[in-house]
């Protein structure tokens, strides 16, 4: 009898080890797309996935400055952060599979199988290049909160659909071209080709999320861009800020007008 789903999913949340959590999470990925997990959810997520010793988590508030914009320390501590995001968005991934896989069914899992297993290959190449860079991930401190969201919205999948992909991830869309500009001027090439991969694959990842989110919407009898709206303002603390990335988030399925409409 093959190993459950859920089961493997919570496995790779409970992998702190970095490097380990990355081989968990795209053998997850590769068993479920190959048939080898059973389509059971019946293994309860953790509330709060294994982390490791390094990086020391901090409050925002306790995050310290990163420095001169072009100096070696303020690169660095900008590729630590983005790391940082990364291996926090691995674990989304997983936790919106196992989490919600039993309701949402098949097509569901294995898009967020996919995502998990991209943002695992994007965590790899971020930290190959903080070790060219003569550094690694956890060297630095790093932002406790950005596990929060999946907290607040562990009760109902149209919450964490609306924000996670469709707010945080879709931030990502918004910040990224000026990080490509910014390290392209740099001379940093490999940072550059490194940025447009996650930038061509968040895309998807949003649109992956606005798909879900429509047909919940649907099945619920509201418009999408009625219940994002009232669920982002009741699950989501932060404000969205311009400027937005119009064309990445058309490309996702994004409606602008929602978003402007909670901007204003």
């Amino acid at each position: 009898m093959n190993p459950t789903a859920g089961g493997a999913i919570r496995a790779a949340l409970l992998t702190a080890d970095p490097r380990a959590k990355v081989m968990a999470a795209r053998a997850v990925a590769r068993d479920w797309r190959l048939g080898r997990l059973a389509p059971v959810f019946d293994t309860p997520m953790p509330g709060v996935p294994a982390r490791p010793a390094e990086p020391v988590l901090l409050p925002p508030r306790d995050m310290p400055k990163r420095g001169r914009g072009g100096s070696d320390r303020a690169r660095i501590a900008s590729w630590h952060a983005i790391a940082h995001i990364e291996f926090v968005a691995i674990d989304l991934a997983l936790d919106m599979a196992g989490r919600f896989g039993g309701e949402m069914g098949r097509e569901f899992v294995s898009d967020f199988l996919a995502v998990a297993a991209d943002e695992a290959m994007h965590f790899a190449l971020i930290e190959r290049h903080l070790a060219r860079m003569g550094s690694r991930y956890g060297a630095l401190p790093a932002h406790e909160g950005l596990w929060q969201a999946a907290g607040d919205t562990a009760h109902d999948v149209a919450a964490r659909l609306a924000v996670v992909p469709m707010v945080l991830e879709a931030r990502g869309l918004d910040v990224t071209p000026a990080m490509i500009e910014r390290v392209a001027a740099q001379g940093d090439s490999t940072g550059k080709k490194i940025l447009e991969r996650i930038l061509d694959d968040e895309i998807r990842h949003v649109a992956a999320g606005v798909k879900h989110f429509a047909d919940i919407a649907g099945k619920r009898g509201i418009p999408a861009e009625n219940l994002w709206i009232s669920l982002v303002r009741a699950h989501f603390g932060g404000a969205m800020k311009a400027p937005f990335n119009d064309s990445a988030r058309s490309a996702a399925g994004l409606s602008l007008g929602a978003v402007r409409a909670l901007a204003s």
